[in-house]
């Protein structure tokens, strides 16, 4: 008998449960400065989904998918990543979002049902929400091929959650990407529950970032609680990608922390001592806990950084319920570069239901 191959996952962690560093620590976790600007970021991003979670129950706001107990990895993959390079999200990626420099407003429209949402001032290279589960990972595939194709330093970034990983395009983009080696980095947001189904249930691996030894794609794991961690792994993923390298697949542990989206009760099938464990790992008390061991971080600078976020949320929030509604002929506009003439003709029976609608209310 002989052995054709071995393989390995390794597992990177640089802060523990308290905050605690674990030694050695990347030359990131020696840089306050650095840190608390993403502290800051995570803590935004918070305050904005506690805002949007109000706004959904009062019907102002659509289905939404909260991100609380993702910061670390949203924030971490964002600070990794340059101004052009392309961010392929799901609906979970709000806070990732924020940190490619999509505005609050941009944001509370694409949730409140306004395409106009979708058309980022900044940044405009990244792809709008993908909603069907694992489809974006064949997108991405075709994104990270025209970079190579151009020759240009730039990377595709696709990030979906561990139910994903059981979708056959998730299996087909990682063999494109492994067999052209193409500047593309996977990040599979492991928060351990498809909806209602666990981790466990899912797939029999013993990890889902084997998945990608397969395809000749180079593989990690990182505790996605663990800001410094994420960045750093994201760092190196990149700097391969761009360098020629090829792909990557990071698989980054964190916890859905709440409803799968508004419109699930997770209460139902989900244990709450689990949840309550999982509270203890979240990520913003972990590096808060670090940057105080540091002596970077003060309560004075915390509660003037929540009132800060506060008025900035609240600011955004009645924008967005200020902003005139859109008009009927939206559905239509995003659809196409030249409408068919059939969905022209809806266009403009709606346009002209909208107008006969507006004398009969001014009669």
């Amino acid at each position: 008998m002989a052995i054709v191959g071995r393989f390995e996952i390794e597992s990177r962690q640089y802060l523990d449960l308290h905050g605690r560093a674990l030694e050695p620590v990347p030359a990131a976790a020696r840089e306050p400065q650095l840190l608390v600007g993403l502290y800051r970021q995570m803590v935004l991003a918070r305050s904005f989904d506690q805002k949007m979670l109000a706004l959904q129950r009062t019907g102002q706001l659509g289905t939404f998918a909260s991100g609380v107990g993702k910061e670390a990895l949203d924030i971490g993959v964002g600070s990794a990543m340059q101004r052009d390079d392309v961010l392929l999200p799901t609906y979970r990626e709000t806070t990732l979002q924020l940190a490619r420099g999509v505005s609050m407003l941009e944001l509370l429209l694409y949730w409140g049902g306004d395409e106009r949402g979708s058309d980022f001032a900044v940044p405009r290279g990244d792809f709008p929400v993908c909603i069907t589960i694992a489809a974006h990972c064949c997108h991405a595939v075709g994104v990270a091929y025209a970079i190579k194709l151009r020759q240009q330093a730039r990377v595709a970034v696709c990030v979906l959650g561990d139910g994903g990983t059981s979708k056959g395009e998730f299996h087909e983009a990682l063999n494109g990407a492994g067999t052209w080696r193409l500047p593309l980095v996977f990040v599979v947001a492991n928060n351990q529950w498809a909806i209602s189904v666990p981790r466990k249930v899912q797939s029999a691996a013993a990890t889902l970032a084997q998945k990608g030894i397969a395809a000749g794609i180079p593989s990690i794991q990182v505790d996605g609680n663990d800001l410094i961690a994420v960045r750093e792994v994201a760092l190196e993923a990149m700097a391969r990608a761009r360098s020629g390298g090829g792909p990557t697949l990071v698989e980054a542990l964190t916890y859905r922390l709440s409803d799968h989206t508004t419109a699930d009760d997770a209460t139902r099938y989900r244990n709450a001592d689990e949840v309550a464990e999982a509270w203890q790992r979240e990520p913003i008390g972990r590096l808060r806990n670090y940057l105080l061991e540091l002596g970077a971080w003060n309560k004075a600078e915390e509660e003037a950084l929540l009132k800060s976020c506060n008025e900035q949320v609240q600011a955004a929030a009645q924008a967005y319920l200020d902003h005139p509604a859109p008009s009927p002929a939206q559905m239509f506009d995003h659809l196409h570069a030249a409408l068919p003439a059939a969905w022209s003709a809806q266009r403009e029976a709606a346009m002209a239901r909208k107008t006969a609608d507006a004398a009969g209310h001014a009669g």
